[in-house]
């Protein structure tokens, strides 16, 4: 008997490796089950190549299931070799913990955490890795898994040449322990990773298969990488990862990114990353074929996927400067959205006094000359945040520095620049 969650997933292309699809779907259809996915605290954000997991995870909270999220507080401080050439920094406890907790608050919008029977539970793996020995280490896990079977390892055999270190070697056996942790204490029957991931999980299912009985059961998925469509990285911009943080990247950049989606693959995004129905997606992805210009599949996907990162208060933030940008209608933002518009357009610092119009923009390099500025400024073609100034005279003093650091002239149509003041 089919599983309509298993199905989901493929049909969202959310399925790459299973290690026995029939079993599982047989479990999942018997009965609701715990299940996890771990991320190593290396930053004190996840960015949204870390999400495609968790999403998935969440797919099986909303049909009953029960998320047991854990955060390697351990295995952080270890550094997994997968997907790497070189060896990790290693980072100090008090990074670890500080990473932590920002990692915790990304989930907690992502997951439900109330509810008694599959509320979301959130565990760090530092609390039973930590106490063990370096003997019982060797003695209780070491001893189950054999060298050659970690060298048949793609993470492990891929570094052999580039260099491994024994520390690095262990990370496998130690995401086993965890594997074997959680079945034992949390119920956990099924573990969800990337794509990169399958040598981890499948060394925790021989940890499990050595340390109990035969009844014992569990398994393991794998998510397909995510890939642009043109071959080029997904989650990467310019100016480098989209994080969930909003300090590293404002609610505005985030919407921005998923607007920004071409049409060859945002009906791929929208099944991979969005909630929405397959109805719901079927219903966009015609008006993709149709009414390619109205970019309405892009507006759900950036609307949707920044509600749910930044809540309802950072859609809006969103939208508001969105529509302010487009409209070219500055005063309806506050200085901070303004900071957050224009932070990446061009800057130049400049002293803190009262200046000229004419003379402000020679010397902010917006206009190449003063005859040029004059025409400018009588031509309409200035604005000092958001209102045209067309006066030889006007003067940029206080009331024009907002929070007294800072204004936004523009030139022409879409020449924005940022003077600062200092």
């Amino acid at each position: 008997m089919t599983n309509a969650l298993i199905e989901d997933l493929k049909w969202r292309g959310l399925l790459y490796q299973q290690t026995d699809a029939e079993g599982m779907e047989k479990l999942l259809n018997e009965e609701k089950v715990s299940l996890y996915v771990g991320v190593d605290p290396t930053a004190d954000s996840m960015h949204i190549g870390h999400i495609v997991p968790m999403l998935t995870l969440r797919r099986f909270q909303k049909a009953g299931h029960r998320p047991i999220l854990l955060v390697g507080g351990a295995t952080g401080m270890i550094g997994d070799p997968s997907g790497r050439s070189t060896e990790r920094n290693l980072l100090t406890t008090e990074q670890i913990d500080h990473n932590v907790a920002g990692i915790k608050k990304q989930l907690e919008r992502i997951f439900d955490f109330s509810g008694d029977k599959n509320g979301a539970q959130l565990v760090n793996n530092y609390g039973w890795v930590g106490k063990l020995s370096a003997i019982e280490f060797l003695r209780d896990y070491g001893k189950l898994i054999n060298i050659n079977y970690m060298l048949n390892k793609d993470t492990i055999s891929s570094r052999l040449e580039t260099g491994l270190s024994f520390t690095e070697f262990t990370y496998t056996i130690i995401q086993g322990i965890d594997f074997n942790h959680l079945y034992d204490h949390y119920g956990v029957r099924i573990q969800v990773g990337g794509s990169d991931q399958w040598g981890n999980i499948t060394t925790g299912l021989e940890v499990i298969r050595k340390t109990h009985d035969e009844d014992a059961k569990a398994y393991g998925i794998t998510i397909p990488l995510v890939t642009k469509s043109d071959g080029t990285k997904f989650g990467k911009t310019a100016g480098g990862a989209i994080w969930l943080d909003p300090e590293k990247t404002s609610p505005y950049e985030f919407y921005q990114f998923w607007l920004n989606t071409a049409d060859a693959d945002v009906v791929k995004y929208l099944k991979i990353f969005t909630f929405l129905t397959r109805e719901e997606i079927e219903g966009l992805a015609q008006k993709v074929e149709t009414e390619p210009h109205l970019r309405e599949a892009q507006k759900t996907l950036a609307s949707e996927m920044t509600k749910l990162i930044h809540g309802e208060e950072g859609l809006e933030q969103a939208l508001r400067i969105t529509a302010a940008l487009f409209s070219g209608d500055l005063k309806s933002l506050s200085a901070e959205e303004m900071k957050v518009a224009f932070s990446g357009v061009p800057s130049v610092e400049l002293k803190k006094e009262d200046k000229n119009i004419v003379e402000l923009l020679v010397e902010a390099k917006i206009s190449s000359s003063k005859r040029q500025a004059r025409e400018d400024v009588t031509n309409g073609a200035i604005s000092v945040n958001g209102e045209k100034v067309k006066d030889l005279d006007y003067v940029i003093d206080a009331k024009d520095r907002m929070e007294d650091s800072f204004a936004i002239i523009r030139r022409g149509k879409k020449k924005y620049h940022m003077v600062k003041f200092n």
